[in-house]
C-alpha cells in the first residue's frame, strides 16, 4: 500500500493526492474527481496517510496501512459497514477488524473516518498490497 503521496486536508472533505509543494502551500488532487487545486498552508493543514496511526489497548499504536490492510482482508467476509449506521455497528465493525482498539481513545467519528477513507481508496483502486510486496521484494 502506497499512502506517502495521499493526504487529509483540513477543512477540505476527502482525500487528496500531493501533485506539488510549494513553499507556500500544496498543489494536491482530488481523489475520485482528479481535480486540481492550491491548499495555502495558512489556512490548511496537511495530514500525511502515512503518518496516522490508531491508538491500541496496549499503550502502543498501529499505522492506519495495517488497519486498511485487515479491512482489505476481511473484505468478502466482513464488509465495511455504512458510515451512517449506527455507533453499536461501527464500534463492532472496528473491533472486528483491530481487535486490541483503544476504546477510551479511539472516538466512534474516527472510526467512521477510517472507514470512509477506506470505500474511498477501494473504489479509486489505491490500496494494492501487491504494490507493497513487489518494493519490499526489489529492496
Amino acid at each position: 500500500m502506497k499512502l506517502e503521496k495521499l493526504v487529509a486536508v483540513s477543512g477540505m472533505s476527502g482525500l487528496y493526492r500531493m501533485i506539488a509543494n510549494r513553499k507556500n502551500g500544496l498543489i494536491v488532487e482530488e481523489i475520485g474527481t482528479g481535480k486540481h487545486r492550491f491548499a495555502p498552508s495558512r489556512k490548511h493543514q496537511f495530514t500525511p496517510l502515512e503518518s496516522i496511526a490508531i491508538y491500541t489497548d496496549d499503550g502502543e499504536s498501529t499505522e492506519l496501512a495495517n488497519v486498511f490492510r485487515n479491512m482489505l482482508d476481511q473484505l468478502e467476509d466482513n464488509p465495511p459497514a455504512d458510515t451512517s449506521a449506527g455507533d453499536e455497528d461501527i464500534k463492532e465493525y472496528f473491533a472486528d477488524v483491530l481487535p486490541n482498539y483503544d476504546h477510551d481513545r479511539v472516538r466512534v467519528s474516527d472510526m467512521r473516518k477510517v472507514i470512509k477513507w477506506f470505500n474511498l481508496l477501494h473504489t479509486n483502486q489505491l490500496l494494492d498490497p501487491e504494490a507493497e510486496t513487489t518494493e519490499d521484494e526489489e529492496e
